[in-house]
């Protein structure tokens, strides 16, 4: 052991007496969240002091509860760090929660590890992790929102994270299929790049013997998942490394040679994984920043359309209530002026917001809509949502000012109620503000015209919608995302009702583009709560 280590060994706390003797890291602290100081979503824990003149590499690492992902961060600080089996010491950086059946995978914090001061004793360079807990947990789409943002917030951030050598698709080598819920969590965090990164984007196989994974990498191939390809193989194959996941167990003299053995896959493997980092050009994040922004303002134009062209089809129907009661009782409303229909008059209220992850929702006091919601948990005030750019909102239908915005514990809800009236009600209110050749329009006829001034509303924010995916569709290196995937029937079925074939057929297009692999994503992420396990 290094005199460097051993500074180490004084400073820090043995978490078992082993061998190998196991010692707890203690980093630096800092919260990164822009939104609360009290239990941060966004942190970054630093061992070690920054030398601005030596290079850094930074990876992300993606994977499911039990895949080995935690080890794999201390395999990393430690190869960095130069600790060999001999030493019969291992560090350990990252926290393993307790769990019990109420805490089980209800991890969400976005935690970036960074490694300095020991550039020169395996690498060349500081290493800086991201780790990318929380996706596809029991807890559903709106906690994988929240991840989202938290990963565009670090990627945002002037002090943040701004380029990438690698995405570290973590997975054991003895899966012989992906199952929905990994497919959902790789797609999750492939979808958020850019067509820039995919020849960074890497297997990390975990639990190895150090035989060739055969297993996982056809998995990854069967469910499309878009990864950078080692071209000298026959047949092509996903770039990997292997780990053995074997550093912790306790060294007696019968198991010495076995787990040094696997010491030296591990070994083997990180030698393998940094050169890929000095050799690989890091990708800036700037189109990543794009892509999760787009998405961003996909899902919150989409939620809020959605509400829109239901308020929509609520007027609709009154209007075609209305109608048939002005045929159905013709005669006898001519007779008597004060003669009462009844029809469903649809209108919108505030509703308080209450779930447990205290979502706020920012929304339009003049449009009286929900411009970001569900999934802003993220900005102080609306100037500071993703739908909100260049003070003005691209989620509302009069794109408004952020200064008709609030963020608050509520949101704009759609009602119906039971309302009587009388032909005197409805001439007074189509006769308002119209002009003297208007006036010789019969009610029917401004009821007709009504409905076809809803009916051209509708396909407009159709359109907006549809120019969203289209914009994803050139800069995302995943257009077809599970995120994304949810939203096309929902269009289609809608842009059907009109008669734009043509956008319809491109739609339709992006949608049977869907693998099988990203199917089953679906189904998982479909899936009730209770289903999670």
């Amino acid at each position: 052991m290094t005199s460097k280590q051993e500074d180490y060994v004084l400073e820090n706390a043995i978490i078992d007496e082993g061998p190998p003797v196991r010692y707890r890291l203690i980093p630096k602290k800092k919260n990164l969240d822009p939104e609360t100081d009290e239990d941060p979503k966004l942190r970054r824990w630093t061992f070690g002091k920054k030398d601005p003149n030596k290079p850094n590499k930074t990876i992300l690492l993606v994977g499911e509860t039990g895949s080995g992902k935690s080890t794999l961060i201390n395999a990393l600080c430690n190869y960095v760090m130069g600790v060999k089996f001999e030493d019969k010491k291992w560090f350990e950086i990252v926290e393993e929660k307790k769990k019990d059946k109420r805490s089980q995978s209800q991890t969400s914090e976005v935690t970036v590890y960074e490694i300095f001061g020991f550039e020169g004793k395996t690498v060349p360079y500081s290493l800086t992790i991201i780790d990318t807990p929380g996706y596809g947990d029991t807890r559903g789409i709106e906690q994988d929102s929240v991840v989202t943002q938290k990963l565009h917030d670090l990627f945002h951030l002037r002090d943040g994270v701004h380029e990438i050598n690698a995405v570290g698709l973590v997975l054991k080598a003895s899966e012989n299929r992906l199952s929905d819920r990994l497919i959902y969590i790789f797609d999750s965090v492939v979808s958020l790049f850019g067509n820039d990164l995919e020849k960074n984007i890497v297997a990390l196989v975990t639990d190895s013997d150090g035989m060739p994974p055969d297993n996982a990498l056809q998995a990854l191939e069967d469910a499309n998942i878009k990864c950078a390809k080692d071209e000298s193989t026959e047949p092509v194959q996903p770039v990997y490394f292997l780990f053995s996941n074997c550093q912790t167990k306790l060294i007696k003299k019968r198991s010495e040679r076995p787990l040094k053995h696997a010491w030296e896959t591990s070994i083997e493997g990180m030698d393998q994984f940094t050169a890929f980092l000095e050799r690989t050009t890091p990708q800036e994040l700037k189109i990543t920043v794009e892509v999760l922004s787009e998405r961003i303002i996909l899902a919150a134009c989409i939620n809020n359309l959605q509400n829109r062209i239901k308020m929509i089809e609520l007027k609709q129907t009154e209007i075609q209530q209305t109608q048939e009661a002005l045929k159905k009782y013709e005669q006898e409303m001519e007779k008597n002026e004060n003669f009462t229909i009844e029809v469903d008059e649809p209108y919108t209220e505030r509703e308080q917001i209450d779930d447990w992850w205290d979502y706020k929702a920012v929304c339009c006091l003049r449009c009286e809509e929900n411009c970001h919601y569900p999934g802003c948990t993220l900005a102080w005030s609306p100037s500071w949502c993703k739908v909100i750019k260049k003070g003005r909102c691209t989620s509302c239908r009069g794109k408004c000012p952020v200064s008709d915005h609030v963020k608050e514990r509520w949101r704009y809800v759609n009602k119906t109620k039971k309302v009587r009236k009388t032909l005197q009600d409805m001439l007074e209110k189509y006769e308002k503000n119209k002009t003297e050749g208007e006036k010789k329009k019969s009610l029917m006829e401004e009821l007709q015209l009504e409905m076809e001034e809803l009916k051209a509303e509708k396909i407009k924010w159709l359109d907006e919608a549809y120019q969203h995916v289209v914009q994803l569709e050139q800069i995302a290196l995943n257009t077809n995302s599970l995120s994304t995937h949810v939203h096309l029937d929902y269009l289609i079925e809608k842009m059907k009702q009109g008669e734009d074939t043509e956008r319809i057929k491109k739609l339709e297009e992006i949608k049977s583009r869907v693998g099988e692999g990203t199917n089953k994503g679906l189904r998982y992420m479909l899936l009730p709560k209770s289903a999670k396990k």
